[in-house]
């Protein structure tokens, strides 16, 4: 493909490059770079299980060690709540209220969603204030049928000139009711880390967000500071991030030449792969990494609280022996025992496949595999148990050298037409909630360049409807499946009560998000 000078300059000002563009329509031909999975990971297979006396050493280790660490706790908040409303949305383009009753819209479209929102939506934190300002817009609403003011709920709710809350960034939504007040899942976060990332009285967040919404959290923030931080008795250290616009990716006709809009070309948001830049940018000894909508309500989170100190405690002390031993294999005369040694604990402890020609190795080739292995950014990812949630798990796969690596692995990077793909995904026994805890330097205190350990072969293509026409987008490598792939990983298995996430708005009805009489 031949760019235009002007083409080339619309590239330039994204901060991209031709190789780059060209390389991304490439991937538009190969389509989706599926996954060779090799095994589920299970427990002593890939996945750790601990005892409540393990976990509680390696809390008491973490809560020993964090006050010399530098923390920062991540969070990918950039997603709006549209798919909260996504049943709502369905309702309001498809019922008429001339033709049927709302009930019997549920009934033929069984959508339990909708049933589980109208018989309960006086337990859901908006309740009173959408209820008071819709009395307030609608004197008549006492004598208005319960149709038309379940209808009348919805649009206010979702409507642009009102609330307009599925157009919210979904950390700003309100989330949780309490006694005093309604607090949303930003505001939880905030409360979280102090139980578990707060230094010497101050607690380091980072959010990733979307750069319209920036404002909204600016003073969404100011608003809840001071009450937030009088409850906590610490202060917050916040910073926030944007997709790079560099991350961006070019999109394809169905021909897969290069999608124009009035003559340009048209770049598209990455998907959340792309934060491994704004990951790459953060300076701290440890960084959690939470999704916005995985929070508690506060009187449920010591479970989840210990389970965070639980992996971070985790990783500290593995982190101390992969120190200890880069040191070594940096400055020591090793002998033949020491290098079996540090083999044997990249392959038992943190699940690097060591080649079957590894002891046919001289001894310098030796040290130098052993090296490239050693050095490398760790995370410690907490598993739990497989409920039939969609998303992501952990896997063995087998790259095409027949090397095996443990990943998260995510539903798209699957080959559905495979049957023994299929059948080694359906054999999952656990799920990824994405409970990260990552170690980003290495012994000398040193960052690792994160952009050095994706797997740029793992994007993802998918075809959108947009401008009246068929397009081809691209994907990055997500987060934490090929954003992290050349990572050392450990999965620990962690309780399912620890993972609450809200993905349609009637999660919001589950008891970790209800206050309890």
């Amino acid at each position: 493909m031949k760019f235009t000078s002007e083409e080339i300059n619309q590239i330039i000002e994204r901060g991209l490059d031709e190789k780059t563009v060209q390389q991304q329509l490439s991937y538009f031909i190969q389509n989706n770079a599926h996954i060779n999975l090799h095994a589920p990971a299970t427990i002593n297979d890939g996945i750790v299980q601990l005892s409540d006396a393990q976990a509680a050493t390696f809390s008491s280790f973490f809560n020993a060690l964090k006050r010399h660490k530098n923390i920062v706790k991540f969070v990918p908040a950039s997603g709006a709540a549209s798919r909260m409303f996504k049943s709502l949305y369905l309702f309001l383009d498809n019922y008429d209220i001339n033709k049927e009753t709302i009930n019997s819209y549920v009934n033929r479209t069984k959508s339990i969603d909708l049933f589980l929102f109208f018989v309960t939506v006086e337990k859901l934190p908006f309740h009173d204030q959408v209820f008071t300002s819709l009395k307030k817009h609608y004197p008549d609403y006492k004598s208005m049928s319960l149709d038309q003011k379940r209808l009348l709920f919805v649009e206010f709710l979702l409507a642009k000139e009102r609330f307009n809350f599925g157009e919210y960034p979904k950390g700003l939504l309100p989330f949780h009711n309490y006694k005093t007040h309604i607090s949303t899942a930003f505001e939880e976060h905030l409360v979280e880390a102090r139980k578990y990332a707060a230094i010497d009285g101050k607690a380091t967040l980072h959010f990733t967000i979307s750069k319209p919404h920036h404002e909204q959290f600016l003073t969404h923030f100011e608003s809840i500071k001071s009450i937030v931080e009088s409850k906590t008795q610490i202060s917050f250290n916040i910073s926030y991030s944007f997709q790079d616009a560099k991350t961006d990716t070019i999109a394809a006709t169905l021909n897969n030449s290069p999608f124009k809009v009035n003559g340009r070309l048209l770049f598209r948001p990455s998907g959340h792969g792309a934060l491994i830049s704004n990951l790459n940018a953060i300076d701290a000894d440890l960084i959690f990494i939470k999704n916005i909508d995985n929070v508690l309500m506060q009187h449920c989170v010591d479970k989840m609280v210990f389970y965070k100190t639980v992996l971070g405690g985790y990783l500290l002390k593995i982190q101390k022996l992969a120190f200890d031993y880069a040191y070594e294999l940096d400055n020591a005369a090793i002998e033949e025992e020491k290098i079996n040694e540090i083999a044997n604990f990249l392959s038992d402890q943190l699940n690097v496949h060591i080649s079957k020609e590894f002891e046919k190795y001289a001894h310098e080739y030796k040290l130098e595999y052993l090296k490239s292995r050693i050095h490398r950014p760790i995370r410690v990812c907490g598993m739990v148990k497989n409920e039939g949630e969609p998303g992501g798990g952990p896997f063995w796969i087998k790259k095409e050298n027949g090397e095996l690596s443990l990943q998260i692995v995510e539903t798209n990077q699957i080959n559905s037409k495979s049957k023994q793909q299929n059948a080694i995904a359906k054999s999952a026994t656990h799920f990824n909630p994405v409970d990260i805890v990552c170690g980003v330097k290495d012994y000398k205190g040193n960052k690792y360049n994160l952009e050095n350990f994706i797997d740029t072969n793992t994007h993802f293509v998918a075809v959108k409807n947009k401008y009246g026409k068929k397009l081809k987008t691209l994907e990055r490598p997500g987060l934490w499946n090929g954003g992290m792939a050349q990572w050392n990983t450990v999965f620990v298995e962690v309780p399912l009560s620890t993972f609450n996430p809200v993905k349609k708005i009637t999660d919001l009805l589950k008891a970790p998000h209800q206050l309890q009489d």
